[in-house]
This record gives C-alpha cells, structure tokens and sequence, in this order.
C-alpha cells in the first residue's frame, strides 16, 4: 500500500511554508498528488519540486 504525508509533514521535510506546500498541490506540481476533502495527501517518496520563481529554478526548467 501506498504511504503518504500531509502537507505538514511536507514542508518541515522540504523547508517550505505550509501554505506553500498547499499551493505547489493546487498547481498538480508535485506527482501522485491526492485531495480528499479539505487534505492533500502527498506520496512518501515525491521529490521536492523546482522553484520557478528564482533564476537557478527558471534555467533548470528550461533544461
């Protein structure tokens, strides 16, 4: 069976804001991604995505 985290979890293990964390899910930014009710539940194993709003993350997205 599949293991997920919550958005919490996800953003002490990233380093990012909570409310961010909530949005890069609203976006479908991160893979495997599920919303059940008002929870986003994210896969254990989901890699951290690339921040497109800095010049490093624009040239990596470009790649």
């Amino acid at each position: 069976m599949f293991e997920y985290m919550t958005v919490q979890e996800a953003a002490k293990k990233w380093k990012l804001s909570e409310r961010r964390i909530q949005k890069l899910c609203a976006d479908n930014r991160i893979d495997g991604v599920i919303h059940l009710s008002r929870v986003w539940l994210i896969p254990k194993d989901a890699e951290k995505p690339i921040d497109g709003r800095t010049k490093k993350g624009k040239e990596l997205q470009h790649e």
